[in-house]
């Protein structure tokens, strides 16, 4: 079994081996909360400047209960909406490798460098694209990387749109002046 940093490395390089071993892993939950978490805090620390020491923690809390979400919402459409024959999974393989997904944030460290910064935040925001692809793929045990790109697809509309209501709805999220 791999160590906790060499799966980090292994997801961030988007090894199949490592997101079928976080997959099946079930103790491996509380390491992919630590990768969201440091993904989180790496993304403040690289915008410091713009959103300060809330905009850290807010970020990392945001962070977790997205990532939890956005699991459920992966399984569900995986599972329910879009399986194959072959697609068994449950939430906890999908939290596991969506965690670890976000290896590449990590980097985002790097964007308190001024000549780096939207820079990183590009690059790796592609790479984790590409590796949460990757991940629902493997976890959904698709033959079919179009298909995870469908299910990842149709869980953003969903998702944007839960999100877009809730904040219409909620006190103080949108003005109400003339």
């Amino acid at each position: 079994m791999a160590s906790f940093t060499e799966r980090m490395l292994g997801a961030a390089r988007l090894h199949l081996p490592t997101y079928e071993e976080v997959e099946a892993d079930r103790t491996a939950t509380g390491q992919a909360v630590g990768v969201v978490v440091l993904s989180s805090l790496a993304t403040g620390i690289g915008s410091a400047q713009t959103e300060g020491l809330g905009g850290m923690v807010g970020g990392a809390i945001g962070a977790l209960i997205g990532w939890a979400f956005w699991a459920w919402l992966t399984y569900f459409i995986g599972t329910k909406v879009l399986p194959t024959p072959q697609t068994h999974a449950d939430w906890g393989q999908l939290a596991r490798v969506l965690g670890f997904a976000q290896s590449p944030g990590l980097l985002r460290i790097l964007g308190v460098l001024p000549f780096l910064g939207s820079r990183v935040f590009l690059i790796t925001g592609i790479w984790t694209l590409v590796a949460v692809v990757i991940a629902v793929r493997q976890a959904l045990d698709y033959t079919s990387t179009l298909r995870a790109v469908g299910v990842c697809i149709l869980g953003w509309i969903v998702q944007g749109i839960l999100i877009y209501f809730l904040g219409f709805f909620l006190p103080g999220s949108h003005s109400t002046s003339f």
